[in-house]
């Protein structure tokens, strides 16, 4: 074959020289088909399609979940759009103590309501509402955005005029209830409501419905009570505004309590109403510039029965609302709920007329101020309280004494926090001799003394518990230590930020963050009742049981909590019971009645003594307490002034005793005269009880860690020096202005407890304050 023929036949089956050269891979890519190229329109087409079948499928999901809790949504009914919202309180017998609204609630009809007040809702609270089915779309994103974003300015929610009217008629309007769930069904019901009345009717239930402050329900009752009896068709452009306002907050709106905030209000109310062009802005100017307390009547009075009523029951009131917010989180003012208390109304009138005449305490004068607190020793339930006597008819929930830790309860703190700690986790008897001799805290080099400057040398527990001895209360708070004290009295309420030396025989504290930290007449109450019922704590407790709008209840349990051995609570009992026959409790006793208590008071600091506002001779102090209990009733009882310069003289040293001894009497009048039964694990040698097991507790205590000269006075001599003591010093200075007194083994009526000083700040690590009265 020739080179041409071979050429041509190479040619043919494409195998050319220069082909060759490159290798057969080429070959081969060369028979594949190439790959298309993709297109911007095909990939905008795939990401159309993924969305919209991701919008299907979040669509049909939001569907389901839409429906999931719209169909229990209750039924819609137009009793409850008409009725108001007030809550019911009822004392522990069914009887109506208060309801908030009864009778200050003045309906109007559609064609009543003034165009002008109209303008006002809508403007501020929905200005879309004639263009919308019961739900806005619209107002909802914008409120999501704002809330997202923080640039809300405050004028408007997510939900419409309907909502809120079924919000209020139909569900709770506390925050923590606007829930998912909770929203959709508003929605749904608004919806609903929308297909069956008019615009104008909605309206006029949310302005029927609303409330406006000072207890009054409806913009109509407002209006008479506010600006006069023919206001709402007379309201100027400004009182409009300014009843529109109230309803988004009315304690925070109310025109005589605040009237800056009330004006803020009204003003963002025209605001609203000029730029939705309701008013011009001529209307406008003279409106903001008009004071808001033009044409405002004086705040309503009520009658004299209604006047004393509400006095007889404010400061429990105050906690009732207080516990419906902290433990139920609700609001009796909007949320219309029925509140069964554990108030027994005869026992709160009595307590009242007793802290507010002469009739059956003389009280040095009328500046004098009490706060005291009942509690039943089987359940933590408040029966009765008070916080504070003569009252000015204008203060309503005002500073509930009964409540403030402020104030110190002196030697009462010594059962629950040195005496009871050491039989419990010492397994003390009663008959354990303890040496009164002068005592320095090892921790702190805090000096201890008695308030008579004198010691009774070897004496029991017993002996020095009713006559109220600092230093062993002192020596046991130290040998029990800081740790088991604290969770003791964390078993029994009581709680300080940082429990010092001082705690021992004072419930001053450093910190009091609002009622958390220190002692009140409520806590030492509760605390006592353990006690009184074999060593159970019961958490005191205003509400027995709340019944809600759909019908569901919410119960307090009373379940308490084990706060120490029942032969603890007993030998403790036992001990109580020989203050008033023995100790500095002689003039709270009652004869022929089963019931344990101490005193307690404080004392002055030589820097707060030369500023006293009152003159004084002798025993100037700015506390005086008693707790006591029998089997049913545990009673906590503070007397002081407002002002703690304001000193307590002698002449009202007692009254505490006084009033427990009246009180309590009272209390017991129709109640089993029933004694305490030793319980097994105690064996009673001589007159003194002891833990079976540790019938030998007759060494003494661990002496104090200084030596010093004493004066040493044996048991039998102790009647000579019965007063009960707070003094303490530091080695920079003493506290002073308490003298001693004496009284006999009996005290005669007649004589008076020796008033107890209170402890100066330790040097560290934290100082005891003095006592805040806010």
């Amino acid at each position: 074959m020739s080179d041409d023929q071979m050429t041509s036949r190479m040619s043919r089956h494409g195998n050319d020289s220069k082909k060759s050269s490159s290798g057969p891979s080429k070959s081969v890519k060369k028979n594949k088909k190439p790959k298309k190229k993709k297109t911007m329109g095909g990939i905008i087409l795939r990401i159309f399609i993924g969305l919209f079948l991701i919008a299907c499928v979040a669509f049909i999901a939001g569907v389901g979940v839409f429906w999931y809790y719209a169909k229990d949504a209750p039924e819609l009914s137009f009793d409850k759009l008409d009725d108001t919202v007030s809550s019911k309180i009822y004392d522990n017998q069914g009887n109506l103590l208060q309801d908030l609204g009864a009778n200050k609630r003045e309906k109007f009809s559609a064609d009543e309501m003034p165009q002008v007040l109209i303008d006002a809702i809508v403007s501020v609270e929905d200005r879309r509402f004639y263009n919308h089915p019961g739900v806005d779309p619209i107002r909802i994103a914008g409120a999501l955005v704002s809330n997202v974003s923080g640039s809300s300015s405050g004028l408007q929610g997510g939900s419409t005029l309907t909502q809120q009217l079924i919000k209020l008629s139909f569900f709770s309007t506390d925050v923590s209830d606007q829930t998912l769930a909770r929203k959709i069904q508003e929605a749904w019901m608004a919806y609903q409501l929308e297909q069956q009345i008019s615009k104008q009717e909605i309206i006029t239930y949310y302005s029927n419905k609303v409330f406006m402050s000072n207890n009054y329900y409806g913009m109509k009752t407002a209006a008479k009570k506010y600006y006069g009896e023919d206001a709402l068709n007379n309201l100027t452009i400004a009182q409009a505004a300014t009843l529109a306002g109230i309803p988004q907050a009315p304690s925070d709106y109310n025109p005589y309590l605040n009237p800056e905030g009330t004006k803020e209000r009204r003003d963002i109310v025209l605001l609203t109403m000029k730029n939705n062009e309701k008013i011009t802005e001529a209307e406008y100017q003279q409106a903001v510039a008009t004071p808001v307390e033009e044409g405002l009547l004086p705040m309503e009075s009520t009658t004299p029965e209604d006047v004393h009523k509400q006095k007889v029951i404010d400061p429990y009131l105050k906690q009732v609302i207080i516990e419906t917010e902290e433990k139920y989180n609700k609001n009796v003012y909007t949320d219309g709920l029925e509140i069964h208390t554990n108030l027994d109304y005869a026992a709160q009138e009595k307590l009242y007329d007793m802290v507010n005449t002469d009739e059956y305490v003389a009280f040095p004068d009328d500046e004098m101020q009490v706060g005291a607190t009942v509690v039943d020793v089987n359940t933590g339930n408040v029966v009765a309280q008070i916080g504070g006597r003569h009252i000015a008819e204008d203060v309503t929930y005002g500073l509930n004494l009964a409540v403030n830790t402020g104030r110190d309860f002196g030697s009462t703190v010594k059962p629950i926090t040195d005496y009871a700690p050491a039989i419990e986790f010492l397994n003390y008897s009663t008959g354990k001799i303890i040496r009164d001799e002068p005592f320095k805290f090892k921790s702190s080099g805090f000096d201890v003394n008695n308030d008579d400057r004198s010691y009774l040398y070897d004496i029991t527990m017993r002996t020095a518990l009713y006559y109220s001895r600092n230093v062993p209360a002192a020596k046991l708070f130290e040998e029990v230590g800081k740790d088991q004290v604290s969770g003791f009295l964390r078993g029994l309420g009581i709680e300080y930020s940082q429990i010092q030396d001082a705690n021992a025989y004072s419930s001053n504290t450093a910190v009091q963050d609002d009622t958390k930290y220190g002692a009140s007449s409520e806590k030492m109450a509760a605390a006592y009742a353990a006690f009184a019922n074999g060593g159970t704590y019961y958490k005191p407790s205003y509400i027995s049981e709340i019944v809600y709008q759909d019908g569901s209840r919410s119960v307090n349990p009373d379940t308490g909590t084990k706060a120490m051995e029942e032969t603890t609570a007993y030998m403790i009992t036992d001990m109580l019971k020989d203050v008033f026959t023995l100790g500095t409790g002689a003039q709270a006793q009652i004869w022929n009645l089963n019931h344990a208590g101490k005193t307690g008071t404080s004392n002055y600091t030589e820097d707060e003594l030369a500023n006293l506002t009152v003159p004084y001779a002798y025993g100037a102090v700015p506390d005086s307490n008693f707790v006591g209990y029998t089997k049913y009733y545990s009673l906590a009882i503070w007397t002081g002034y407002n002002d703690k310069q304001h000193p307590i003289l002698s002449n009202g040293q007692n009254v505490a005793m006084h009033l427990y001894r009246e009180y309590m009497e009272y209390l017991s009048e129709n109640t089993e005269n029933e004694d305490w039964e030793m319980p097994n694990g105690l064996t009673q040698i001589r007159g003194e009880l002891y833990l079976k097991g540790y019938e030998n507790q007759g060494n003494y205590s661990p002496s104090s860690s200084v030596s010093s000269s004493t004066t040493e006075t044996s048991e039998t001599d102790s009647s000579e020096t019965t007063s009960e003591s707070t003094t303490t010093e530091e080695p920079s200075s003493s506290s002073g202005g308490s003298s001693s007194s004496s009284s006999t083994t009996e005290p005669s009526s007649s004589e008076e407890p020796v008033p107890e000083p209170t402890p100066d700040p330790e040097p560290e690590p934290e100082p005891v304050p003095e006592p805040i009265i806010e």
